[in-house]
């Protein structure tokens, strides 16, 4: 029976190597035409469906001043779908909100919060598509079958 030992070396940092942060540095992430940072828009997820525009520009707007409050509503039915968008004035107020509002209870339910994903309105452009593959060109078989004369 053969048996083997992998061993791996171990990295063990001591408090003195590793530096100390008093408050992270967040990236600045701006979209090229737009106002307002990228990373500044949030999207809060598992919203009750009586939740109204109004209730959340009054509850987010304690963690900074809010520019824009965007709650998806069914087209058919006329209500929530169960997710809102808001977008902050700074990146730092959004940061803030996460940190403070995200896994908690709400009417009910665990709301969750994230950044917002960049969509194709954010940068102003289409998307890019592409076709189907190209064929790719097979070259014909001769006529005859002929054997190579090659040696390997």
């Amino acid at each position: 029976m053969w048996s083997a030992t992998l061993a791996f070396p171990s990295f063990v940092a001591s408090s003195t190597s590793l530096p100390s942060y008093k408050k992270p540095r967040l990236p600045r992430i701006q979209a090229s035409l737009s106002n307002y940072p990228l990373a500044s828009k949030i999207m809060v997820r598992n919203l009750p469906f009586s939740t109204s525009e109004d209730f959340l520009q009054k509850e987010f707007s304690a963690f900074g001043e809010i520019a824009e409050v965007k709650l998806v509503k069914d087209e058919s039915m006329k209500r929530s779908k169960g997710y809102a968008f808001i977008q902050y004035m700074s990146q730092d107020d959004a940061f803030l909100a996460i940190e403070t509002m995200d896994r908690r209870m709400y009417n009910g339910r665990m709301i969750y919060i994230d950044i917002a994903k960049p969509g194709k309105r954010d940068f102003q452009q289409q998307p890019r598509t592409s076709g189907p593959p190209e064929k790719l060109q097979v070259p014909e078989e001769s006529a005859s079958n002929e054997v190579a004369d090659c040696w390997y």
